[in-house]
């Protein structure tokens, strides 16, 4: 018998051994875990901060660590008095600001978000692309992807409401500036080869009802003669 292993029972000795390596493995991994957590959920809020809003058909992984942790995101957005929302329907994660019962909505202001103003000409567009997406919605299925529209079926909807310009050119050129403007709002995509434009899910959440309200009241204070007052929507700043 080796000198010093008297009266251990070899057994146990093992058995320690082994516990204490398993302990350690198992903290590894959960450390290991933790950070690829905190990695995943980084990454996440710095892509919605930068554009407001995840799409799945674009972002798989990112919309996929929104879901996974969607507690972590919306507990570090809420340090900013933002909030993430989900439309797991149309595969979307996007930022609005965090509701405050005392807060003015005509005065309120927040330092990473801007109320921008749409005027009428851009609001009516709005509103027909909305009317486009929910007819394809309507056909296709709620959070069916691919919702284009042609340019030239969206130019006669703007000349039934603005008249018409005299000239397909400037018609065409009216067009394409306020498609350019709402592809800043996230609303729509670069005209394709096809001369179409691909509607944004995002919209069935910015145009909502109370928007076109504001607009129809708008047309028709313009047919009235008044001032028209321009309508807004609210956006991540980028």
């Amino acid at each position: 018998m080796t000198a010093g292993t008297e009266g251990i029972d070899p057994t146990v000795a093992s058995s320690g051994g082994c516990d204490t390596g398993a302990h350690f493995t198992d903290g590894s991994a959960k450390t290991s875990d933790q950070a690829h957590v905190a990695a995943a959920v980084r990454a996440t809020i710095l892509e919605l901060m930068k554009y407001g809003l995840l799409e799945e058909a674009s972002k798989p992984n990112l919309y996929r660590n929104a879901l996974l942790h969607r507690d972590e995101v919306d507990r570090m957005l809420g340090w900013l008095e933002l909030a993430l929302r989900i439309d797991d329907i149309r595969g979307l994660a996007f930022i609005v600001v965090a509701a405050a019962p005392d807060r003015d909505d005509d005065e309120w202001s927040h330092p990473l978000v801007r109320r921008q103003r749409l005027t009428l000409e851009q609001s009516l567009l709005v509103a027909i692309l909305r009317q486009q997406f929910v007819a394809h919605e309507v056909e296709a299925g709620v959070g069916a992807g691919d919702a284009r529209v042609a340019l030239d079926d969206l130019i006669p909807h703007l000349q039934a409401y603005l008249g018409d310009l005299g000239s397909d050119a400037q018609e065409r050129k009216r067009l394409l500036t306020l498609l350019e403007q709402l592809k800043g709002h996230g609303i729509v995509s670069d005209v394709d080869q096809q001369e179409r434009v691909t509607i944004r899910p995002i919209i069935a959440h910015l145009a909502n009802p109370e928007n076109l309200t504001n607009l129809v009241q708008a047309l028709r204070e313009a047919t009235g003669g008044g001032d028209i007052g321009p309508t807004s929507v609210e956006e991540a700043d980028e």
